[in-house]
């Protein structure tokens, strides 16, 4: 199938989107107007818009449908146990189920608890690190994603370049919670992290870092040297894992590169497609959340959600995790991974590009800089921004389903190397479309 044969104007179902949400999204698109969309089935690794129009997905709902969109495993578990009940808003037997196998998973995990996202697991992190040590600040790497709370959106997207530590909202609303109470550094340097730790040590209650940062691998001995450093200080280290849980090995980032936090939090892949969150650590700072310590312990943190251990969640995460254990599902995952990245790097240089394509297990991202990088501060300094925003709306236009603002490409199991191919010749094409609009730019 040839996407571009496949294309349709801006229709009703666009307009009624545009009428009812801010830009037509919810949230974090930024679409050119006349692309805006409205999907209505995925199966695999394709999704359809209400005209029809198919799109190769390499979205895969942000990473949440690492098994595929309508995974036939899932939809029997949760079909199953629709019929029984979706939710009490109390341990069930498919959440307790599901908590013993990640107690089992994750070397971190002594306790934990169920939450609806990523977004609320990372948050409560946070919140028991400063309540465990009686320290109120927290320690991000410029550039880092832990979701949609105020520390998770600090220095996302930083205004300026500012001096360490120093932190820049990337939204408004916030700067009252985090200026004093969040510390920034640069991801991968290990020489300004640890100053930045013994001069805050006092007052500093957690590091907290995405292992694997956006699609940037950590070198060589940052993030032990991150275990290290904070043992030392008694400081608390936390995982964020909502993007490498489960992506890189069964085990996570703990498995995959051998280090083990303090706390950590999970979402995205583990829901099979379906919304979860979970977040769990040593059992001595997992216990402050028990509820017979309100009013008795003044560390006692509070923890609830009424949806966060829904019987059908918890289903379609054990069907997931069923098909995460199978033998050779993580040199599938890492095949293709590598197989997309070099197919891209190849065509970047045929098209005489300046870039490279990062990343680890099923995940890409291309950066337009001379230079290899290694962390945010690097990659704003050097790279064309303007290219990379035109390639990934031509991307969108010839029909790849992508976030256009995103920095990342997933894969899923579903994805092959045939998949991947039309995903190359289309990128080649927005390459070529790139260079023929920059020469024009450049003789007018």
């Amino acid at each position: 199938m040839d996407p571009e044969t496949n294309g349709s104007t801006l229709g009703q179902a666009a307009q009624r989107s545009l009428d009812v949400f801010p830009a037509g999204s919810n949230g974090e698109f930024n679409l050119p107007k006349d692309l805006t969309t409205v999907l209505s089935r995925g199966k695999d690794c394709y999704v359809w818009d209400v005209d029809g129009k198919w799109y190769l997905d390499f979205s895969m709902g942000w990473g949440t449908n690492l098994v595929g969109h309508a995974r036939e495993e899932v939809v029997a578990a949760v079909t199953e146990q629709a019929a029984h009940g979706s939710n009490f808003a109390y341990v069930n037997e498919k959440s307790l189920q599901l908590a013993e196998e990640i107690k089992r998973m994750s070397p971190a995990v002594e306790y934990l608890r169920f939450c609806s996202s990523g977004t609320e697991a990372i948050m409560y992190c946070e919140r028991l690190a400063r309540a465990f040590t009686c320290r109120s600040k927290v320690l991000k790497f410029e550039g880092a994603y832990h979701g949609a709370n105020e520390i998770g959106v600090t220095s996302l997207f930083p205004k300026g370049l500012l001096d360490y530590p120093t932190p820049d909202p990337s939204s408004a609303g916030i700067e009252h919670s985090v200026k004093h109470h969040v510390l920034v550094a640069p991801y991968n340097d290990l020489s300004m992290t640890t100053e930045i730790v013994e001069q805050h040590r006092g007052d500093l209650a957690a590091v907290i870092v995405e292992p694997l940062h956006r699609c940037t691998p950590p070198m060589d001995g940052f993030l032990q040297g991150l275990r290290d450093l904070t043992k030392k200080h008694d400081v608390l280290l936390i995982f964020d894992e909502v993007v490498t849980g489960f992506r890189l090995a069964y085990g996570g980032a703990q498995e995959y590169y051998g280090v083990i936090p303090d706390l950590v939090g999970y979402g995205k892949a583990l829901g099979g497609g379906y919304p979860i969150g979970v977040f769990g650590g040593r059992a001595d700072i997992m216990s402050l959340v028990n509820e017979d310590l309100l009013g008795k312990d003044e560390r006692y943190v509070w923890t609830a959600s009424s949806l966060g251990c829904n019987t059908i969640s918890a289903s379609a995460a054990l069907a997931a995790l069923q098909i995460y254990r199978r033998t050779g599902t993580y040199q599938q995952l890492h095949h293709i991974g590598r197989y997309v990245r070099n197919k891209m790097k190849e065509c970047l240089e045929k098209n005489d590009i300046s870039g490279h394509v990062i990343g680890d297990g099923p995940l890409a991202q291309v950066l337009f800089t001379e230079k290899l990088v290694y962390n945010y501060r690097e990659q704003k300094l050097q790279e064309n921004t303007a290219r990379r925003r035109a390639m990934m709306v031509g991307l969108f236009k010839r029909g790849v389903f992508l976030n256009p603002m995103g920095t990342k490409l997933y894969l899923s199991l579903k994805h092959t190397e045939e998949v991947c191919d039309q995903f190359v010749e289309i990128f080649d094409q927005t390459l070529q479309e790139i260079k023929e609009n920059e020469k024009i730019t450049t003789r007018s």
